[in-house]
C-alpha cells in the first residue's frame, strides 16, 4: 500500500469519517483556506486511478466513497513513523507520548489491558 500525499490523506480522512460524499461536500469539510473545487476533483481523480476511491454518478455529479479501509493504512503509517522517528521502537513512541502529556495514565492502563488480553 503506497503512502498518500498530505492532501490525499486529508481527503481520504474526510471520506473515511463521513462516508460517500460529493466533491462540494468534501471541499466544505476541509479547513480554511479551502482548496478550489477543481483542485479537490483532480485529487479525487488521482485517488480513483490509484484505487483508493470509487465514484458513482448521481444526478449531475459524482459521489465518492473510499474503497480501501482506514485501519490497514493507519497501521502502515504508524509502522513507518515508528521506524523513521523512534528507531523502530514502540516503547520510544509511547514514552514520548507520556513525556509530553499526550497520553494519560488511564489511557496507558487501557493499553496495558488490551496487551494483556492478547496474550
Amino acid at each position: 500500500m503506497k503512502k498518500l500525499s498530505e492532501r490525499e490523506e486529508e481527503i481520504m480522512s474526510i471520506l473515511w469519517n463521513k462516508g460517500p460524499l460529493f466533491v462540494r461536500e468534501i471541499v466544505e469539510s476541509m479547513p480554511e483556506p479551502r482548496p478550489h473545487f477543481n483542485t479537490v476533483a483532480t485529487f479525487l481523480k488521482g485517488l480513483e486511478t490509484k484505487g483508493w476511491v470509487k465514484k458513482e454518478f448521481l444526478g449531475n455529479a459524482n459521489r465518492y466513497h473510499p474503497i480501501k479501509e482506514l485501519e490497514p493504512y493507519r497501521q502502515q503509517s504508524l509502522k513507518s513513523i515508528i521506524s523513521r522517528f523512534f528507531g523502530g521502537s514502540s516503547f520510544n513512541l509511547v514514552s514520548t507520548l507520556t513525556r509530553d502529556d499526550s497520553i494519560t495514565a488511564d489511557e496507558l492502563r487501557e493499553i496495558i489491558e488490551i496487551i494483556e488480553k492478547k496474550k
